[in-house]
């Protein structure tokens, strides 16, 4: 054919709007800057591989995937902001928020314009909500905060424990189901308090504890907090033990708190690195120099759902998709999923860490 003529004929397809020349425009969302930019990270690079992947066995229904990536910062108004630009750019599915503060906004208009999102934010108050858009690959807080909370009251009995969030949706929200599973085993704590995240100075905070006599402390919040509080600490002479949530997950902290690092423990799912199904996926990982840590897994297996579910459909489309993923099951690299009627995860199990030698692994009991 002349090169002419075939020009044209490209021109037309595309100005027909052409299904065989566009991608499926696919998106994550999160802290792409500011302190706690490093789980903005690990989500990316978990959806740029799980993406090229995809893509390179032919992408989703002949076409190929297109990631945007939106930078919310952790913040709820920039959330929102970010959500409905990624509403205009017609993306056919989200992978997002991070911190539960700017899910819950942000998911309020993908439901409204019709678009399916996964999540590993774990305020109950994600679903409960009755959006029908939305799918929590990861577990909730009041079943995180149960492991938690039950665990310090058996491990710690007769210790002083006190619980501390940083006033955030999500760490407020764990901080409270670990002091209600702690009463529940009769540990009442020895201290409730409140701080303000992105502060410098915690010594207020780390005098309380030290004169109360607190040895062990629960605390809801990000990773960023935790390192300041054991340094000054351990300035102060305050030896801490200190149970966190999934955020804890972030290599950030081993260097943020020094060797402080090893009196941190932490509720987790099961780390899907120890997954035989993904061992294939990590070694590419680590082939290219990414540790697939805390969420970038999870940010695999979020396009994973997508590209399964939409092959399953045979369409992209919002109402079909989300039948398929509401009803249906799915192999990732995180296991298998399924989900229930409000879109939580139905097989989300919590498990304690402990960081030891700059790695982390499960608490041998």
């Amino acid at each position: 054919m002349n090169k002419h003529i075939l020009a044209a004929s490209i021109g037309l397809f595309a100005l027909a709007g052409s299904p065989a020349w566009a991608d499926h425009l696919v998106a994550i969302a999160g802290p792409m800057t500011g302190q706690y930019a490093s789980a903005g990270d690990q989500i990316r690079k978990g959806a740029e591989l799980a993406i090229a992947e995809i893509n390179a066995k032919g992408g989703v229904l002949g076409q190929k995937l297109k990631l945007e990536v939106g930078d919310d910062a952790c913040d709820p108004k920039q959330a929102v902001s970010v959500a409905n630009t990624m509403v205009n750019k017609k993306i056919v599915f989200m992978h997002g928020h991070w911190c539960s503060s700017s899910t819950i906004p942000a998911s309020d208009v993908y439901n409204e314009a019709q678009i399916p999102m996964a999540t590993v934010s774990t305020n109950p108050q994600v679903t409960e909500r009755g959006l029908k858009n939305i799918f929590r690959i990861m577990g909730r807080d009041d079943q995180q905060g149960l492991v938690a909370g039950t665990y310090l009251a058996e491990t710690f009995k007769g210790k002083k424990i006190a619980v501390v969030d940083d006033n955030s949706a999500y760490g407020k929200g764990l901080a409270d189901e670990i002091a209600k599973a702690m009463e529940a085993k009769g540990a009442k704590p020895a201290l409730r308090e409140a701080i303000t995240a992105g502060e410098k100075d915690y010594s207020g905070l780390v005098s309380k504890l030290k004169s109360a006599g607190v040895e062990v402390m629960a605390f809801g919040g990000y990773h960023t907090e935790v390192a300041l509080i054991l340094r000054q600490a351990q300035q102060a002479g305050l030896k801490l033990t200190v149970m966190g949530g999934d955020t804890m997950t972030n290599s950030e902290l081993v260097s943020a708190a020094g060797p402080a690092v090893d009196n941190v423990m932490f509720t987790f799912a099961p780390d899907p690195r120890k997954n035989p199904a993904a061992a294939a996926v990590v070694k590419k990982f680590r082939d290219a120099k990414v540790e697939p840590e805390g969420y970038v897994m999870y940010a695999y297996a979020a396009m994973q759902l997508f590209a399964q579910a939409a092959d399953k459909a045979k369409s992209t489309k919002y109402a079909d998709l989300e039948k398929t993923i509401r009803n249906g099951s799915f192999d990732t690299v995180i296991g298998k999923l399924s989900f229930d009627a409000k879109g939580d995860n139905k097989l989300p199990g919590f498990m304690v860490y402990q960081w030891k030698g700059g790695q982390y692994d499960y608490v041998k009991k």
